[in-house]
């Protein structure tokens, strides 16, 4: 006997919207969308959804109300009309935006009676429906818990905590983390290809040494939290020493190196700070304080051994 499916609606049907509500049609839940332009939802009608005359009659088909679209006011301008038709009901927020809009639309949600999950979509829409990808979600933990099976059907679901701007404030982290790494590739694959050598092949060999970088990462988060780093694997003094090989090698190849000297600056600084003989994560203690900025007063114990 086949389960019994949640209904959903899904509010936005632009290329993401279009693949949340296809990966929800397809695995067998009753959905029901709305788009400002109906012919979006065409072809989604056709493989089982329903589509809604209105967004009021969109929000009245589930308890479950999934929104993506362009913006938050974008979402105000179609759901503050029909906020009333939200009690009782869970607000998924997709739409991108920032920690702070998070935190006033779950406001806004609760002032109508509705339960308010803000998401993040850490993959692009072919991703849809894979449980490879992540979906982060913060917001209610009851309404995450009541909804996470067919939440699972997007993608891997973590609920951050009940913080609304969590998953906004991790998204921008992760994307941060992504155009730096695929940035660095780019730059490494510059320099490869300078003499030669086929992306595909250096490639293979950086998706390997991801690996180890992730390592480092794992190793130097607990440093973080603690706020001591201590200087037994690579020193800041170390990897200075290092990127100026990089800055050679690409010179010489006529690679643009404003990446390199941006993160050999940001080293300097450290060291300025008395991170020199420290691990590399000291690096953040920099990050989290303005550029030009004093030091605060009191180093940890790993700074303190490090400018003895």
């Amino acid at each position: 006997m086949n389960p019994v499916r949640e209904a959903v609606t899904v509010i936005g049907l632009g290329s993401m919207g279009s693949a949340l509500a296809g990966a929800l049609t397809g695995q067998g839940h009753p959905v029901t969308v709305w788009n400002r332009t109906p012919e979006r939802a065409r072809a989604l009608v056709a493989k089982g959804a329903t589509s809604a005359a209105t967004p009021a009659e969109a929000v009245a088909a589930s308890r479950l109300v999934i929104v993506c679209v362009l913006d938050y006011d974008a979402m105000h301008a179609v759901l503050d009309p029909v906020a009333s038709e939200l009690a009782g009901k869970t607000l998924v927020n997709l739409t991108s935006g920032s920690p702070e809009q998070a935190k006033e639309a779950s406001a806004w949600a609760a002032s109508h009676g509705a339960d308010y999950l803000d998401g993040a979509i850490m993959t692009t829409p072919p991703g849809v429906g894979s449980p490879e990808m992540m979906f982060l979600y913060s917001g209610s933990a009851d309404a995450f818990a009541t909804h996470r099976p067919t939440l699972s059907g997007l993608g891997d679901p973590l609920h951050l905590g009940t913080d609304p701007g969590l998953a906004s404030l991790y998204d921008a982290g992760l994307l941060g983390l992504m155009w730096a790494a695929l940035t660095g590739w780019l730059h490494g694959t510059a320099l490869a290809t300078a003499e030669k050598t086929q992306a595909v092949a250096f490639t293979e060999i950086a998706v390997r040494w991801l690996t180890a970088v992730g390592g480092f990462m794992s190793t130097y988060a607990p440093q973080v939290d603690a706020g001591r780093y201590p200087g037994d694997d690579a020193t800041v003094d170390v990897q200075i020493a290092a990127i100026d090989h990089l800055l050679h090698a690409a010179a010489d190849r006529g690679i643009d190196n404003a990446l390199p000297l941006l993160l050999k600056q940001t080293m300097e600084r450290a060291k300025a700070a008395g991170h020199g003989a420290d691990s590399y994560g000291s690096v953040i203690e920099v990050l989290r304080k303005p550029q030009g900025s004093a030091p605060a007063a009191g180093t940890d114990a790993g700074s303190a051994a490090g400018a003895a």
